[in-house]
């Protein structure tokens, strides 16, 4: 199953390594006021997509910290956990 992983990932990354060696081309992007910005188009669409995953990512915190303060108040207080285990006196340094 590992080299079927490994396989699936180099595939991956060839596609998406031919994608850019095929897409270098110069392209324009038009932003306001008249201003243009140049570049190839592989480094346009990485951008971008760098972009939607901080956007995307910053979407969920809110709703990562009501997750978290949600857990920790349903955790027991420590006093009420019960103690550790002890280790076992048969085996040496209780391992």
């Amino acid at each position: 199953m590992r080299i079927l992983v490994w396989l699936f990932r180099a595939f991956l990354f060839f596609t998406l390594f031919a994608f850019a060696l095929n897409n270098s081309q110069e392209v324009v992007v038009h932003w306001f006021f008249g201003q243009a910005w140049r570049a190839p188009l592989v480094i346009v669409v990485l951008l971008v997509f760098a972009v939607g995953c901080a956007f995307g990512v910053l979407a969920m915190v809110p709703a990562w910290w009501r997750h978290k303060r949600a857990a920790a108040r349903s955790l027991p207080p420590a006093d009420d956990l019960p103690p550790p285990p002890s280790p076992d006196p048969k085996l040496p340094d209780g391992i």
